[in-house]
């Protein structure tokens, strides 16, 4: 299970207010040394420790659900073969009974299911948000050890590539990655 990025369009505004920065510092001092960073957020939370943990719980809450959400769907499995076994000695008014029931045991499950759902959306967003905040002090912390202006999120095949190509040398995911896990113990 990946937690995704979210907030494409919104990635894509801040993208396009970065760059139009870019040019006016490179048109207001041109003799000035410019250094530009990437780093993936993803792998940042991905790899470091407090990010694994986090993750880890997340993952283990996920599987309370969903074996919560199988035992459920077994129960309805158990209940429709008892129905279909028993349906030939059953009463038109049972039978409608128990077609009632089953079929308010399946709403019920359904119910449940789409409130994990929603639940699970809502964490992975309280997630992500709480570790975007901490990945950017990291990242911070970074540039102005490093003397970067403008550090930008690389983005990924599973959300949005925002960087076609950089060379490796400007990538400053592994050291945002010692840094966070240095300040987020």
């Amino acid at each position: 299970m990946g937690v995704k990025w979210q907030g494409a369009g919104r990635r894509a505004a801040v993208v396009g207010v970065l760059v139009a920065a870019t040019l006016g510092l490179f048109s207001t001092s041109p003799a000035a040394e410019f250094k530009m960073g990437v780093i993936d957020p993803q792998v940042v939370l991905e790899k470091s420790k407090a990010g694994k943990r986090a993750l880890d719980g997340l993952r283990e809450y996920v599987a309370t659900r969903q074996k919560l959400l199988s035992r459920d769907e077994e129960e309805l499995r158990n209940t429709e073969k008892q129905i279909k076994e028993q349906v030939s000695k059953l009463t038109d008014n049972e039978k409608k009974e128990k077609e009632t029931s089953f079929r308010a045991k399946i709403q019920d499950y359904q119910k449940r299911a789409q409130e994990f759902n929603q639940e699970l959306q809502g964490k992975q967003k309280e997630l992500v948000d709480e570790y975007m905040k901490k990945i950017a002090v990291a990242t911070q912390a970074v540039a102005d050890k490093g003397g970067y202006q403008l550090v930008l999120d690389k983005g990924s095949e599973q959300t949005v590539k925002i960087v076609i190509f950089n060379k490796d040398t400007i990538d400053l995911t592994e050291q945002v990655i010692k840094e966070f896990d240095r300040t987020n113990k």
